[in-house]
């Protein structure tokens, strides 16, 4: 068995990956403290990784709510449509709690998830920044519209924002 021991001063997403299948662990073992680590030696890249939780709602519940009244125009109904999109939220819950055991994976999970359960008290990182999620959304959408129907595309893409916007 291989020991990694994390260097909390120094840029954590470079080394969460390399706990291996000690990271699901490590990542329910909060650490509680008004800031979190740094995430990034980039000042630029660093100030992405922060966010006011309110902002979330803010912006993507309007989403939600134009995607979901899409496919409701489309002639779904409105109870279809919550299926569609409780299916996708679920989906979301599911890939976002499923234990992690590669670099890259462990990495991406943390850089996406993780880090609201590891540093639950930083308030400015219990949300994945917006801009990021808005560069997330295009292969996201592009995915939809290739797995499904157009009226059923908006309720999916709806439901999969939602579970973003809710897990705050």
């Amino acid at each position: 068995m291989v020991f990694f021991i994390m260097v909390i001063c120094e840029c954590v997403c470079y080394q969460v990956g390399h706990l291996g299948e000690a990271y699901q662990e490590w990542v329910h073992q909060p650490i509680v403290s008004k800031e979190g680590p740094q995430y990034f030696e980039s000042d630029f890249w660093e100030s992405q990784t922060r966010t006011v939780w309110w902002v979330i709602p803010v912006i993507w519940l309007p989403v939600v709510f134009y995607s979901i009244s899409k496919s409701i125009q489309m002639g779904h109904t409105v109870r279809k449509v919550a299926l569609i999109t409780l299916t996708e939220y679920s989906l979301h819950r599911f890939l976002f709690h499923r234990k992690m055991k590669s670099y890259w994976g462990s990495t991406t999970h943390y850089l996406l998830h993780g880090c609201h359960h590891k540093h639950p008290m930083d308030g400015l990182r219990l949300v994945f920044p917006p801009a990021i999620m808005a560069i997330l959304c295009v292969p996201f959408w592009n995915l939809i519209k290739r797995i499904s129907t157009p009226s059923i595309a908006p309720a999916l893409f709806g439901g999969g924002v939602l579970g973003y916007a809710c897990h705050v």
